[in-house]
């Protein structure tokens, strides 16, 4: 690990606020039509990408209350659930969308609000049936509002992210990378950064290496860049 831990919340929580504040800023400035273009994932508009992370804090919000309760609320039912509700929020009209961005992540931060020192530390379970403490929320929604800020395609890229996070983001991509099965083996040697990160077949010999800046590395791995090297990654998330 080379960023702060991920479940350090005197780091996270503030990367949340950011990341939420940039976010926000972001959707306002989109006129109604930009909310109808393509986003950067593939079969997305825009409005799509911010009815998911709407969705999102609502989800949040249950394993949340999870935490504090200690009666299980997944975050959706199955992924059926979850791809219906994306669609009808992106049909929304774009000043209700606006305002569900605004209330969902309003209602997230209160949320987190209501815990304390031992429900932080109660188990839930994530989207994907990981077992992790609640600590771990509001690092799941730093992922969500500064990758999927950058997939609104308004001129925000990886490069804008605080460097501490980008390494952050690095440490989280690359373990979950390293347990794809086939994934090839890759070491990462950021131009910028006097670490390495290294990932893909336990027992291989030899790994490729990439060098690049620290965050396009980054946009490489979350599958947000295409790079001219021979390696096909497999998704991230």
């Amino acid at each position: 690990m080379t960023g702060p831990d991920r479940h350090d919340l005197t780091v996270t929580v503030p990367w949340m606020r950011e990341g939420t504040a940039l976010l926000l800023e972001t959707a306002d400035r989109l006129t109604d039509t930009d909310l109808r273009a393509p986003s950067t994932l593939p079969g997305w508009t825009r409005a799509h990408v911010i009815g998911h992370l709407a969705r999102n804090a609502e989800a949040l919000v249950r394993l949340t209350a999870w935490a504090r309760t200690g009666v299980p609320t997944p975050m959706y039912a199955d992924r059926e659930q979850r791809a219906a509700e994306i669609q009808s929020s992106a049909a929304l009209a774009p000043d209700a969308l606006r305002g569900e961005l605004k209330s969902t992540a309003a209602q997230l931060q209160d949320a987190l609000g209501t815990l304390d020192a031992t429900t932080w530390q109660a188990e839930i379970q994530s989207a994907l049936g990981r077992t992790i403490p609640a600590a771990e929320i509001p690092w799941m929604r730093v992922r969500e509002v500064w990758l999927h800020t950058v997939d609104l395609a308004t001129g925000t890229t990886c490069a804008d992210l605080p460097a501490d996070l980008v390494d952050t983001l690095l440490d989280d991509v690359t373990g979950t990378l390293a347990t794809r099965p086939g994934c090839p083996a890759v070491r990462l040697a950021p131009t910028d950064r006097d670490a390495t990160w290294q990932f893909g077949r336990a027992m291989a010999d030899a790994h490729t290496e990439v060098e690049a800046p620290a965050a396009e590395l980054l946009a490489w791995t979350t599958g947000r860049a295409v790079r001219a090297d021979p390696v096909t990654l497999p998704p991230w998330l």
